[in-house]
């Protein structure tokens, strides 16, 4: 964990998806540079216990149960965090529809299916800032960051809700750094690319190891991403380091996007020449 630097003294803070993985990660780094953060998450439990790891190590933090697709949910997620801090100065929407059906493309989707993991995906950015944006103008500004992904940018088959999804929140990241920047909030987004939490790890490394030096070795740094990446650019974003920094969407992807994809092809190819017994994920 990094080391304190008391940045966000004094700051209330809302992470959504904040029970584990990359939101974990994030609830922590605010956490452990002086914010106080309400983690919300449908993961009841698991919220409670991110909580406790920061109290644990000296942080201010507490849990909250929270369906982000919910409208009445998200309103009552806001005003707790006053309620808790009397303040808010920083949103994180991180939540992810975690739904196996959310998968395949127009034909695929069921229409139910579709709309509820928009509502988490998109709806609950709006529904936060909707709630949030005047706690935020009323301490004089703040910083809203939406966690988007290269799938926001980029596409691949079988993922329409997903990269819809996705790319909505970038779309959604600009409208509202313009609309709310006199307000001195400003609105960014983050691109991760692969980022191997707790849970991928248990779900697909753990018993595929090839698969994962594979996975490896298309990043140009030489590795796949950590939670903690991500939670370093939200640190940096929700900072006065990026008070000239608005509706700006920032690709946290160890390279792996940058590349023209004839060599990116022909690289992958080759790999599998060399290592013949490397078992795919997909």
């Amino acid at each position: 964990m990094t080391a304190a630097t008391g940045r966000f003294q004094d700051r209330g803070a809302v992470v959504t998806g904040g029970a584990t993985g990359i939101g974990g990660a994030i609830a922590e780094r605010l956490a452990v540079e002086g914010a106080s953060v309400l983690i919300a998450d449908i993961n009841a439990e698991g919220a409670e216990e991110r909580a406790a790891r920061i109290q644990a190590t000296g942080g201010v933090a507490a849990a909250r149960a929270t369906h982000v697709g919910e409208i009445d949910q998200v309103q009552a997620m806001i005003q707790a965090a006053v309620d808790l801090w009397g303040r808010l100065d920083i949103i994180v929407n991180n939540a992810y529809p975690a739904m196996e059906a959310v998968t395949g493309g127009a034909e695929d989707v069921p229409p139910d299916v579709y709309d509820r993991a928009m509502a988490v995906l998109v709806k609950a950015s709006y529904l936060s800032a909707k709630f949030g944006v005047p706690h935020l103008r009323r301490a004089g500004g703040g910083s809203i960051v939406n966690i988007s992904s290269i799938h926001g940018l980029l596409v691949a088959p079988g993922a329409l809700v997903y990269e819809t999804g996705k790319a909505a929140l970038i779309a959604a990241t600009r409208q509202m750094a313009v609309e709310y920047g006199r307000d001195g909030i400003r609105v960014n987004a983050i691109a991760p690319g692969h980022i191997v939490t707790e849970n991928i790890q248990a779900g697909i490394w753990d018993d595929n190891p090839s698969g994962y030096e594979f996975f490896e070795a298309q990043y140009p740094v030489g590795r796949c991403g950590r939670p903690q990446d991500i939670a370093a650019a939200v640190a940096f974003l929700c900072s006065e380091d990026a008070s000239f920094i608005t509706g700006h969407t920032l690709v946290v992807d160890g390279g792996h996007s940058l590349q023209i994809q004839e060599n990116f092809g022909v690289a992958q190819a080759h790999y599998i020449q060399d290592n013949p017994t490397t078992q795919l994920p997909y």
